[in-house]
């Protein structure tokens, strides 16, 4: 199984093991079709929480049980017996067995603070010797200067080296004393890749859920909305003075530790969220399992106090303190910001191309979701975009801004002040400092686009003042702002429609030159491939000269995203066997493309088995290039291409990307309103290639 696997272990506790891990399985998912995860080890009558979120995150197909070897309790008894060698059987044979049904299998090692009672040498390295797999190692460089640990990095390749462990590479994590730079030229004559991941303050540090989970707290106020619990503390800070002293002192970030009783302090700490001019806390503890009084909770329940987390504890303050500061962040698939930012973490300091080449890559003709999701994301990255976001009063479009900001995914912009922005962004625990803002209030702005806009309109009709009120209308100025190059591109339509998105992009930016109309199209990710359908967002019914543009639109599209296409244009009939109005218009739109672009492989009409289905194609249309290989298909019309690729989606649980708008002089799209922050990111990832391009 030579590079068929990783085995990952850490030299010490708190290494930062599972930042690593959810690197890696990211590039793994991105390359081979069926990836599993294997830890050797879990504790007995408990869930291991890094299988738990491997296998939840990434979707693994595998179960709970098929992840892990044994208890760490059973490994006792057997080494207790002597049965070292079975030990390490049980593994193996559990190992394998994961081997012979996926592509590729990343095990993770246990961790040293579990079995140091067990073992007096590193077991990890024991293990990846007997399942003959290459070792990741992982150092906690934490608090250390330069010197020791390139001792200890220098010390440990030797070790692994005596041992006779293949070594893929070493992983110094949690660097915070020293630059990146000056490692990388001190550890030089190491001879294996060596990988420094910085310190991430955010990552280090507890979570409201992590703090009750810990202390096995209750809520006072349950929120419908599960991120307030997945704010970070910042600190801890006991109230137990005046309110005007406790207001001096709170800063952002604080879980405040009070008595239940104490209502004057309880309802101040509300108002800081509320308020503009104090720092957002992150929580309340209501310690000594007191509760507020009726009235207040009444008085409570009239404000938005669901939005901030109160957690009642039953020790005393003091008591509640110290064991709440004591509580550990845990990377958890409760909390997909965390991961996310793990994540990108990973992929902005690892070298992912020294990486890629140690992998063994699976058959280029598989492409699933995640190795078309990794490679619209790393080409969005290579050159991101200015993409501006006028939906600042929608959660998901900061949750998701903050994500593409990590991944450097393109410039975010956002449609607001910097003081709303922030705001909002603290009041549901996102970092967007690093967001740009074009202030809609800027009057000098908003005259200055109403006069461009007037002056493109002015053939309409329309007057300034209507140019001017246009120009209150949040997507009206981006769109403008796209038009003068002032951002790249824009995306919209969490809040707005369809027709509310693109309206202004017909009216103000307008299709290219060489482009009869604009139109959509759907990445459809399916399980083993990714297909382009086309047009199910835009046109009603379309004619034929404006259904063979879609069908070049759409190819131009495809290529785009390192598609080749093989474009079918779909009918209820195949080739020459049907007759009739709908089926001459795609018999015509195919010649039209087909004259246009010969350079294409282009072929219909045919209906959609024959399109998709080799068997099928052979049979209904045997001396077609397009047929049983489509990976490009043109829907005669709206209603069956918007029908299509639903029940597409719906039966086969595809990821359905776009609507993503083509044939535009500058990039616009749009987003369901009911779209989660997943699809928001891969939109703005697409988005930026699209500026790219243009």
């Amino acid at each position: 199984m030579e590079n068929r696997a990783l085995f990952v272990g850490a030299k010490e506790p708190k290494s930062g093991t599972l930042t690593i891990l959810l690197g890696l399985m990211e590039l793994l998912k991105s390359r081979f079709y069926k990836v599993a995860f294997f830890k050797p080890l879990v504790k007995e009558g408990e869930i291991d929480r890094d299988i738990e979120l491997m296998i939840k995150h990434f979707r693994l197909k595998h179960s709970y049980e098929d992840a892990f070897a044994m208890s760490v309790e059973d490994a006792a008894k057997l080494l207790a017996e002597g049965k070292n060698n079975f030990f390490y059987e049980k593994i193996i044979e559990k190992f394998r067995k994961l081997g012979k049904e996926y592509d590729f299998v990343l095990c993770a090692g246990v961790g040293q603070d579990r079995v140091e009672a067990l073992f007096d040498y590193d077991i990890n390295i024991q293990i990846a010797k007997n399942l003959a797999v290459p070792f990741v190692g992982i150092v906690n460089a934490k608090d250390k200067d330069l010197h020791s640990l390139d001792e200890e990095i220098k010390l440990w390749f030797n070790l692994l080296k005596s041992e006779g462990v293949s070594l893929f590479s070493l992983f110094a994590n949690r660097v915070n004393r020293f630059s990146i730079e000056d490692a990388k030229r001190l550890t030089s004559s190491c001879e294996t890749d060596i990988f420094f991941i910085p310190e991430n303050e955010e990552l280090s540090k507890p979570t409201i859920l992590d703090v009750a989970e810990h202390l096995k707290l209750s809520f006072l106020n349950e929120s419908a909305d599960e991120r307030i619990y997945l704010r970070t503390i910042n600190g801890f800070k006991v109230a137990a003075m005046r309110v005007d002293h406790f207001l001096e002192r709170i800063e952002e970030g604080d879980l405040i530790i009070t008595p239940g009783d104490r209502a004057d302090i309880l309802l101040a700490a509300v108002g800081t969220n509320m308020s503009k001019n104090y720092p957002s806390i992150a929580g309340i503890l209501l310690s000594g399992g007191l509760r507020p009084e009726e009235s207040v909770r009444k008085l409570l329940e009239g404000m938005d106090y669901f939005k901030i987390p109160i957690m009642i504890g039953k020790d005393d303050t003091y008591l509640s303190a110290m064991k709440a500061s004591r509580a550990q962040p845990v990377l958890s698939f409760k909390n997909p910001r965390k991961v996310a930012l793990s994540i990108a973490l990973f992929m902005k300091y690892a070298d992912k191309r020294a990486i890629e080449r140690g992998l063994k890559k699976a058959s280029l003709d598989v492409v699933t979701p995640a190795m078309f999701e990794y490679m619209i994301f790393e080409k969005a990255s290579r050159d991101p975009k200015k993409v501006i976001l006028p939906e600042v009063e929608d959660d998901r479009i900061l949750t998701a801004a903050e994500i593409i900001l990590n991944r450097n995914l393109a410039k975010v912009v956002f449609l607001s002040s910097r003081e709303e922005l922030e705001y909002r962004a603290e009041m549901i625990g996102v970092n967007l400092k690093e967001a740009q803002v074009i202030d809609p209030n800027d009057r000098e702005l908003k005259e200055r686009m109403a006069k461009k806009y007037y002056s493109l309109r002015l053939c309409k009709g329309i007057t300034y003042e209507e140019a001017l009120d246009a120009m209150e209308n949040p997507v009206y100025l981006s769109t403008m702002l796209v038009k003068e190059g002032i951002v790249d591109a824009m995306v919209s339509g969490a809040t707005h429609t369809t027709r509310e998105t693109i309206k202004p992009a017909f009216e103000i930016i307008k299709t290219k030159e060489d482009v009869l109309l604009v139109s959509s199209v759907f990445f459809m990710c399916l399980e083993t491939k990714v297909l382009v359908y086309a047009d199910c967002a835009v046109n009603p019914d379309p004619t034929p000269e404006e259904l063979a543009q879609i069908a070049i639109s759409s190819a131009e599209t495809a290529k785009k995203f390192s598609i080749e296409p093989i474009v079918a244009m779909l009918s209820y009939s195949s080739g020459d066997s049907g007759v009739g109005k709908d089926v001459e218009k795609v018999k015509k739109a195919t010649e039209i493309a087909k004259k246009r672009r010969p350079d294409l492989l282009i072929d219909g009409p045919m209906q959609y088995d024959a399109a998709i289905d080799m068997e099928v194609g052979k049979r209904k249309m045997p001396n077609s290039k397009v047929a049983g290989r489509a990976n490009v298909f043109i829907f005669p019309d709206l209603n069956t291409g918007n029908n299509t690729y639903k029940a597409v989606q719906r039966a086969t649980n595809a990821i359905a990307i776009g609507p993503i708008l083509q044939g535009l002089k500058k990039p616009v799209n749009d987003l369901s309103r009911g779209c989660l922050v997943d699809d928001i990111v891969s939109t703005v990832a697409i988005t930026t290639i699209q500026a790219q391009e243009d």
